[in-house]
Order: structure tokens, then sequence, then C-alpha cells
């Protein structure tokens, strides 16, 4: 036998699927985005495609720098003396705005109409709807007035997770409470 033997480390943590399927998934992506611009190039011919692309280009540039600019203003607002605190998923508009952008921007028709589906007002708030779910879910995101993380406002408990996967679990104390005054268990 010749070189090392190829041996895998049982400590060594296995590979999640987006890692495994995600180089599959943008090499299909991009297969289908070829072969669709290769028969639209034949239908409509090659200037046409050649022109959609340019405009693609150039319409997500100024979509991206009208969604930027919207941005800042939302931030310079809320940092003004006396604003009022935004919900840090009231963004997400604008975020699915910007990634409408940058999707035109991709040469592809494919990439495009996922553009269209982010800059369209009604999808875009189905997309922020799903998107508030999913940090729900999975983060444990509590939407508020004040934004927040965690179990829920109020409830004291927390979870704390270790690299080696243990969990501890215990009670916040407050500074601004006194200490004998906190019920013990």
């Amino acid at each position: 036998m010749t070189g090392p033997s190829q041996q895998t480390d049982p400590n060594r943590p296995r590979r999640s699927r987006l890692r495994t399927y995600l180089p599959l998934g943008i090499a299909a992506w991009l297969v289908l985005e070829i072969w669709l611009l290769t028969v639209v190039a034949e239908a409509a011919g090659g200037f046409t495609v050649l022109s959609l692309l340019l405009a693609g280009v150039v319409v997500g540039a100024a979509v991206i720098k009208r969604a930027g600019r919207r941005a800042w203003q939302n931030l310079s607002r809320s940092m003004q003396p006396g604003a009022a605190p935004q919900d840090p998923v009231a963004g997400t508009g604008s975020s699915f705005t910007m990634l409408g952008g940058l999707l035109l921007m991709i040469p592809g028709l494919v990439s495009d109409m996922a553009a269209l589906v982010c800059l369209f007002p009604p999808t875009r708030a189905l997309l922020r709807g799903r998107a508030e779910a999913l940090l729900t879910r999975r983060v444990g995101y509590v939407p508020g007035p004040m934004g927040g993380f965690g179990p829920g406002p109020g409830s004291g408990q927390d979870r704390m997770r270790h690299p080696d996967g243990k969990v501890i679990q215990g009670e916040v104390i407050r500074d601004d409470e006194d200490p004998h005054s906190a019920r013990r268990d």
C-alpha cells in the first residue's frame, strides 16, 4: 500500500446539508441561466439578449443606490435625539430591495425573475413575513417595538450554548433589582 490511509476523525463535525448541496445548486443554476440565454438569443437575437443584460445592470445599480440612500436616511433619522427605536426586522424591506437590485445586476434571466419577486411590493411583503417567521423559529427573535432575542421579554430565563454543545440554563439577574427581593427556587 502506498500513501497514507484515509481515516475519518470521529470528533470532526459532519458537513451540513447546505455545504453539501450549495455547490450543486449553484452549478445547476448557472447551467440553467446559460441554457435560457442561448434559447432567448436564438429566438430574439444576440443583440436583444445583450441589451437585456445591460439594462439589468443599469436598473439594478439604480435600485441599489436608491435603497441604500433610503436605508441611510432611515438610519440617520433613528439616530436623532428623541427618536423612537426601530424594530430590527423593519429594514428587511430595504434589504430585499437591495437583494433585488443585486439579482438584477447578475447576468441571467432566472436571476432577473427572482429580482422582480424581491422588488414587487406584495411579494416583498410576503418575503418579509417569511423572514420574520424564520428568525422567530430559528434564532428566537421576539418582534416588538424594541426588538430583542431570547425566550421572551420578562421571562428571566436564558440559555447559553458552549462550543462542546452543552446547554447551561440560568436565570438573568438585573443590576437594578434588589438581590434580596428576587425570588429563589
